[in-house]
C-alpha cells in the first residue's frame, strides 16, 4: 500500500495554526507512554476497529499515523481504509525523524493535559500543603475536608484516611454540602499532582469562601512520606453547592472564553460536515444512565479534563459539553478553553425526549500492552513513583520549548 507522507515540520505546522489534526500513535500504549509528541494520540493498531469509529467520528479527518520503526504504520492505514477513513498519511521518517527535528518528546500518558496543570500551577501560585502538613492537620483533628477528585474506583483502591470521594467537575457542585462552614479548609488530593491542581484552582476561581489547598503530591506523595492510605472507602459528598455557583461557574466560563449555544446553534455545528465535532455530558455516570441527550457521549468532566488526549484525539476540533445543572459544563468547559479548545456550553435540552442507559465503555487494552501507571493501585515501586513527581515537575520547561501548546490561564 503506497502512503502519501507528511514531514515532522508539516505536522508542527497545522499544530500552530490550529487545524484539524489527529496525530496517531499505533504502537502499544506501554511503548506510546515512552515518548511521543506533545499532542499525539494512542490508537494502537489492534485497536483501531474498536475505537476508530467513537474516537474518529468525521472520516474525512485528516490522520498522520506513526511508529517508531516497528512496521506498524502499514497495517493500521488498511484499517482506516477499510473502515471509511479517506485522509490518512504516514508521518515520513516516524518519531525517529521527529527526534531528528529536533522536536521535543513528552513521556507518560495523558502528557498535554499534566503539562497544562503544571502551567497553571507555576502561572496561579495554586496553594498545596506537604503530605506531613496534611498529616499532622488530621491528628491535631483540625477543622478541614479533604476531598479525593479521582474516580470512584481510584479512591476505592486507597485514600486519604478520612477523606470523602468528589471527582473533579463535581466539586464546586458539592463543595458546599462537603464543606457547609467557610472557616473548614478544603484540602484536594488525587494520586499525583495534576487533578489536584485543577480541582484546587476550580474552587478558587469559582470563588468558593473556604480556604483550599491541594495536596501536594496526592497519594504518592503520601505514600513517599511513610503515611498510612485508607482502603475499601465507600464515602461520596453529595450535592450542596456553595450560594450562587452557578453563577460563578458561568462566570469562570465566560472569563475563559467559553461560549453557550441553544439548540439551533447546536444544530448549526453538527449540519457542518467539515468540522469535527464531539460531544460530551459530563455528569457522573448514574446521571448520565437515567437520562441523557442524544449523540452526547458521556464523560465524567474532572476525567475528561485530564483524559482529552484520549476523548479528543482530533486536535483542533470543536467540543460541545452538556450538563443539567451546567456548574460541570461550565468548570470542564473553561479549562478546556484554557487547553486552546473551541468549546461550547449546550443550554437546556432536558425538558424533553431523553435517552436512557448506562453510558458506553471500551474494553480495556491487553494488561501487556497497557502503561503501568505509577500512581495507581498499591504496588507501585518507590523509586517509580518519585521519577514520575520528577517528570512533572520538568512539564513547564518542556512545554516552553516544545513551542505548540497555546495554552492560557485566566
Amino acid at each position: 500500500m503506497t502512503m502519501t507522507t507528511v514531514t515532522p515540520a508539516d505536522i508542527r505546522r497545522a499544530l500552530l495554526l490550529r487545524e484539524e489534526i489527529a496525530l496517531l500513535d499505533v504502537r502499544s500504549e506501554a511503548a506510546f507512554a515512552t515518548g511521543h509528541p506533545l499532542f499525539a494520540a494512542n490508537m494502537a493498531a489492534d485497536r483501531i476497529a474498536i475505537e476508530a469509529a467513537l474516537r474518529l467520528p468525521r472520516k474525512d479527518v485528516p490522520i498522520v499515523l506513526y511508529d517508531d520503526g516497528e512496521d506498524l504504520v502499514a497495517s493500521a492505514a488498511e484499517r482506516f481504509a477499510e473502515l471509511g477513513y479517506g485522509d490518512v498519511r504516514a508521518l515520513a521518517g516516524g518519531l525517529q525523524a521527529w527526534r531528528a527535528a529536533g522536536y521535543e518528546v513528552f513521556q507518560d500518558v495523558n502528557s498535554y493535559a499534566k503539562a497544562f496543570g503544571e502551567l497553571v500551577e507555576a502561572r496561579r501560585h495554586t496553594p498545596s500543603l506537604g503530605a506531613d502538613e496534611v498529616a499532622a492537620l488530621i491528628a491535631d483533628k483540625a477543622d478541614i475536608a479533604i476531598l479525593d477528585v479521582r474516580r470512584f474506583d481510584e479512591y476505592a483502591t486507597m485514600n486519604i484516611p478520612g477523606s470523602v470521594s468528589v471527582p473533579g467537575a463535581e466539586l464546586v457542585l458539592r463543595a458546599g454540602r462537603a464543606a457547609p462552614d467557610p472557616d473548614t479548609t478544603i484540602i484536594v488530593n488525587c494520586a499525583g499532582r495534576t487533578r489536584s491542581i485543577i480541582a484546587a484552582q476550580s474552587l478558587i476561581n469559582a470563588g468558593v469562601p473556604n480556604e483550599v489547598r491541594a495536596l501536594r503530591n496526592g497519594t504518592i506523595g503520601w505514600t513517599l512520606a511513610s503515611h498510612r492510605l485508607e482502603h475499601g472507602a465507600t464515602r461520596r459528598g453529595e450535592i450542596g453547592p456553595f450560594d450562587g455557583a452557578e453563577a460563578k461557574a458561568c462566570d469562570v466560563a465566560y472569563r475563559a472564553g467559553v461560549r453557550r449555544i441553544g439548540a439551533s446553534e447546536m444544530a448549526a455545528l453538527a449540519a457542518q460536515a467539515d468540522r469535527t465535532l464531539y460531544r460530551f455530558d459530563v455528569r457522573d455516570a448514574e446521571d448520565y444512565a437515567k437520562g441523557h441527550l442524544a449523540g452526547f457521549r458521556h464523560y465524567a468532566g474532572g476525567q475528561l479534563v485530564q483524559e482529552i488526549d484520549m476523548a479528543a484525539p482530533v486536535r483542533g476540533a470543536r467540543i460541545v459539553l452538556t450538563d443539567d445543572r451546567s456548574v460541570r459544563a461550565d468548570m470542564t468547559a473553561s479549562w478546556l478553553a484554557q487547553m486552546g479548545w473551541e468549546v461550547y456550553v449546550l443550554e437546556g435540552g432536558y425538558d424533553g425526549a431523553l435517552e436512557v442507559g448506562p453510558p458506553l465503555i471500551l474494553p480495556r487494552p491487553d494488561p501487556a500492552h497497557r502503561y503501568q501507571r505509577p500512581y495507581e493501585g498499591t504496588d507501585a515501586p518507590a523509586a517509580a513513583m518519585q521519577a514520575y513527581l520528577d517528570w512533572e515537575y520538568g512539564l513547564v520547561e518542556q512545554l516552553r520549548r516544545d513551542g505548540t501548546h497555546g495554552f492560557y490561564v485566566i
